[in-house]
C-alpha cells in the first residue's frame, strides 16, 4: 500500500507519461509542475498543477475499525483522496503550440488513463526522494479522467493566482490514492477454535402489554406481553436493566409477574432472547424486540399528615419504593362535603430511593381525606365497595 510519497508520485508519474508525447507534437516542449503564475512562458511548456485534494466518495467509509477495545492498533488506517490537477499550456500561439499541446495531452490520457508499474518506477528513478512510496503496489490504479469545469468555474479558479494572465487550460482528476500511515499494528493471536452457529432469523415483536385481571398495573400485578417469536429457550424480559425471567411463555404471548423491586412510572419493555454461544457455551445477548410501553401504578401502603411550618407534612407510604429523581404528588379528596372538595400539592422530587416520601400541601381544612399519588405521572388507584358503591381508602387524616 502506498504512503505519504503516493500524492507526489502521481504528479511525478504524470509527467512522465506525458513528456514523449508532448515533445513529439511540439518539437522542445516540456513538461512542469509549477505554479501557473511562476510558468507562464512562451517556450513550449505543458505545466501540470494539483490545485485540490478531496476525500473519495466511494472509499472514505470502507476503512475497517484500525483499533480495538483496549486502543492497540489492530491495522494500518487508511486514507483515500481524489487528486484534482489544473494542466496550462504555454507556447507561440501563431503556430498554435498550446493547442497543439493539450491535444497531445487529451489523447494519451484518453488512451492511457492509468498509471502503469513502470510509470511509476521510472518516475521514482528521476526523482530518488520519492523512491519507497509504495504507489506500485495499490490495489487500485491511479485513474484520469477529464473533468467539466464551466467558464464561471475557470474564472474562479483562475482567480486565485494573482495577476496571472490566463492561459490555455485543462482540468483533470486522478482517482484514487490510498495512503497508509507508518503505524505497525499489534497482532492479535491466533483463533485457537472457531464456532459456527446457524439460527432461524426470527426477531422478536412486542404488539401490546395489558394486565391479566384487566386492572391498572400495580407491582404484584401479573402482565400479558403479546406479540410474535416470542418464545425462546432463553427468553428473558428486559426492565429497568433488569432481566426477569416469564412465568409462562408461548410464540404469541409471555406473562409476568411483576415485583417490588421496580420502581412506579411509564416503563419501556423490551424481549431479550439469549444465545448459548462459546466454548464452554455461555449465554450471549441474540435478538431483541422493539421497545413497548406500560404504566405502572404506585400502591399507597399508608398516609399520616402532621402540621408544618407551611401547611401540613404529608407522609406517604409507597408500593413500590419511590426512586431518586422521581417526581411526586399529592392529591386529596373529601367526597363526603357537598360539593366534594379536591386538593393537589406541587411536585417533590425524591432524593433517595425509599419505601415513603413527605409531601407538603398548603390551605387543606381538617379532615378525613381520600388519598391518591402520582410518580412521574402513574397514579395510585382507590379502592370501590361494589356492593355500597362508595369509595373507600386510602384515607388521611388532616390535622
Amino acid at each position: 500500500m502506498s504512503n505519504y510519497l503516493a500524492i507526489a508520485t502521481v504528479t511525478a508519474s504524470l509527467q512522465q507519461v506525458l513528456m514523449t508525447p508532448v515533445g513529439n507534437a511540439v518539437v522542445g516542449a516540456k513538461v512542469g509542475f509549477s505554479r501557473p503564475d511562476a510558468s507562464s512562458s512562451t517556450t513550449p511548456l505543458v505545466n501540470i498543477f494539483l490545485y485540490q485534494i478531496t476525500p473519495n466518495a466511494a472509499y472514505r467509509n470502507a476503512d475497517l475499525p484500525t483499533r480495538r477495545s483496549d486502543g492497540s492498533l489492530a491495522q494500518r488506517p487508511t486514507a483515500a483522496f481524489d487528486l484534482h490537477y489544473i494542466f496550462t499550456f504555454h507556447g507561440d500561439d501563431t503556430k498554435l503550440e498550446p493547442q497543439r499541446l493539450l491535444g497531445a495531452v487529451a489523447t494519451t490520457l484518453h488512451a492511457q488513463p492509468l498509471l502503469s508499474a513502470d510509470n511509476i518506477s521510472n518516475a521514482a528513478s528521476s526523482f530518488g526522494f520519492l523512491a519507497g512510496s509504495g504507489l506500485d503496489s495499490q490495489i487500485e490504479r491511479v485513474r484520469f479522467t477529464p473533468t467539466g469545469l464551466s467558464l464561471e468555474e475557470f474564472s474562479k479558479l483562475w482567480s486565485v493566482f494573482f495577476q496571472v494572465e490566463y492561459s490555455l487550460s485543462a482540468a483533470y482528476q486522478a482517482s484514487l490514492v490510498l495512503m497508509e500511515s507508518d503505524d505497525t499494528p499489534v497482532p492479535a493471536p491466533p483463533v485457537l477454535q472457531r464456532n459456527l452457529y446457524v439460527v432461524p432469523f426470527e426477531t422478536p415483536y412486542v404488539s401490546q402489554v395489558i394486565s391479566q385481571d384487566a386492572n391498572p398495573i400495580t407491582s404484584t400485578s401479573t402482565i400479558l406481553i403479546q406479540g410474535t417469536h416470542l418464545r425462546s429457550p432463553n427468553s428473558f424480559i428486559l426492565i429497568e436493566d433488569q432481566e426477569l425471567t416469564p412465568t409462562t411463555s408461548s410464540d404469541t404471548q409471555l406473562s409476568l409477574t411483576l415485583t417490588s423491586a421496580l420502581h412506579a412510572g411509564v416503563k419501556s419493555l423490551q424481549i431479550l432472547q439469549k444465545m448459548d454461544m462459546g466454548t464452554p457455551a455461555a449465554a450471549h445477548r441474540g435478538f431483541e424486540s422493539n421497545v413497548a410501553s406500560f404504566v405502572l401504578c404506585p400502591t399507597v401502603s399508608s398516609a399520616n399528615g402532621v402540621p408544618a411550618v407551611s401547611g401540613t407534612d404529608v407522609t406517604v407510604n409507597l408500593v413500590p419504593n419511590i426512586g431518586i429523581g422521581q417526581r411526586a404528588v399529592l392529591l386529596l379528596n373529601n367526597v363526603t362535603l357537598t360539593p366534594p372538595t379536591a386538593y393537589a400539592s406541587t411536585g417533590v422530587v425524591s432524593t433517595a430511593d425509599a419505601p415513603s416520601i413527605v409531601i407538603n400541601i398548603a390551605n387543606v381544612p381538617s379532615g378525613t381525606y381520600l388519598v391518591r399519588v402520582q410518580v412521574d405521572g402513574a397514579e395510585s388507584q382507590l379502592s370501590f365497595n361494589a356492593v355500597t358503591h362508595v369509595l373507600e381508602g386510602p384515607t388521611v387524616a388532616m390535622p
